[in-house]
């Protein structure tokens, strides 16, 4: 294969790089080809461009694969918790032991968040979306640590910085439910594994003991990992090109938050749950509203069925599919809505209609189903979405700064209106 590509503009031969991945991925390099030629390419929602090179997450949707630093996310979510896997995203190797230890040990130490941000958390109103509440502290660590404005520190800052990080969002996402419900918040236990204290803060009493089960915290491990990395999508884009400003870390992941807490990025999986609850409200009947699915002049949509870049199946909704059904069964689950969505995923899996279509229930049908039935309201699914993004967007963001990359700044074709001349108010 040549290594490079010919594009003829106005008569004159321009030769563009090609790059090859090491899964076999080619890309036209045109980083000079404005300085060139004077054009530039134009790639709305950039669906074709790729905008950095990249060792953390091999995706390939037309075959349903995706790995962590090479690693299948099936033998990760089976063998692996979630600690390990953030190191491996963060670190690029599996730890040893003892590094998982000592890894896991100082992630324990710096779960307590300064007093004073619970003044902050008072000072949200009870019905403040725990994303909102969410994006706006961990903003505010670089006012409790301000040495982190500095993204060029020492390799040991840093990596206080992404401990803290890792440590406190734990318990800023638990503590931003309960000051949506306006009970106390709890603090957390370092005698527990993360998981597990993350479930204490969100469910526990002050009042009484809370019972750790652990069907729900292997299904809660899994769901994390299986949503620590997805390659360049919308949120972690934001945090790289955030990041290549030499913004800090905590601002860099603030914004990632933001641009997660968008319906068209982050809440796919509270959109299943509020489709189940419109078809309760409208008598229950699946059937109807499979029918009403495969009626090409109906408007409705199934949520959590298919998935925009896996075109065969989710390989995380295959291993998340026996997480959720575990989790209804140590729990005897009874809800109508779950009913309804076991009743949807039954047809989606049998119906030739879908299968045809391959429009297979997908990670984010089954973490909804696994979030309502432990407990977790919908509003704060986006908020579970992003404690498993954010092993992902400290390695995306610390890959940036490693690569030294410049700070992104994308072009545009203009299409306003061409020069003209400023008529004094008096006369328009």
């Amino acid at each position: 294969m040549s290594d490079f590509a010919e594009i003829i503009l106005e008569g004159k031969s321009y030769k563009l790089p090609v790059v090859v991945g090491s899964e076999n991925e080619k890309a036209i390099d045109i980083a000079n080809l404005r300085s060139e030629s004077g054009y530039i390419t134009l790639d709305s929602g950039y669906k074709n461009t790729g905008a950095t090179q990249s060792a953390i997450t091999f995706l390939d949707g037309e075959l349903g694969i995706l790995r962590y630093r090479g690693y299948p996310i099936e033998q990760l979510a089976e063998k692996s918790n979630f600690l390990e896997v953030a190191y491996l995203l963060i670190y690029d190797s599996l730890p040893t032991i003892q590094e998982l230890e000592d890894f896991s040990n100082k992630i324990k130490m710096h779960t307590l968040v300064n007093e004073d941000m619970r003044k902050i958390l008072d000072g949200f109103p009870s019905a403040a979306h725990p994303m909102g509440i969410l994006s706006a502290l961990i903003s505010s660590l670089t006012a409790f640590y301000p040495e982190s404005l500095n993204p060029n520190q020492p390799k040991e800052e840093v990596d206080l910085s992404i401990i803290r990080l890792i440590a406190k969002i734990s318990t800023i996402a638990a503590w931003s439910y309960k000051n949506s419900i306006g009970h106390p918040v709890n603090y957390p236990k370092n005698k527990l594994d993360y998981c597990s204290n993350f479930l204490h803060m969100m469910f526990a009493y002050p009042t009484e003991e809370y019972e750790i089960n652990p069907v729900v915290v292997s299904a809660l491990n899994k769901l994390l990992i299986l949503h620590a990395d997805h390659e360049q999508n919308c949120s972690t884009s934001t945090v790289r090109l955030v990041g290549s400003a030499n913004a800090s870390l905590y601002s860099s992941v603030s914004a990632g938050i933001n641009a997660l807490w968008g319906p068209l990025h982050g809440g796919a999986n509270q959109a299943v749950i509020e489709m189940l609850e419109a078809i309760k409200a409208d008598g229950g009947d699946s059937k109807k509203y499979i029918a009403k699915a495969k009626d090409k002049d109906d408007p409705f949509r199934l949520m959590g069925f298919g998935h925009r870049v896996y075109k065969n199946f989710d390989p995380r909704a295959t291993i998340i599919k026996k997480a959720a059904d575990d989790v209804l069964t140590a729990l005897g689950v009874n809800d109508p809505i779950l009913n309804i969505a076991k009743e949807l995923e039954e047809a989606a899996l049998n119906d030739p209609y879908f299968v045809d279509r391959k429009l297979y229930p997908n990670v984010d049908f089954y973490s909804g189903i696994i979030y309502r039935a432990i407990g977790i309201p919908t509003d704060m699914f986006t908020v579970m979405f992003a404690l498993g993004r954010l092993p992902g967007w400290i390695a995306q963001w610390k890959e940036m700064r490693e690569q030294k990359e410049p700070i992104g700044r994308p072009r545009q074709v203009y299409t306003g209106a061409t020069e003209r001349d400023y008529i004094d108010i008096a006369n328009r």
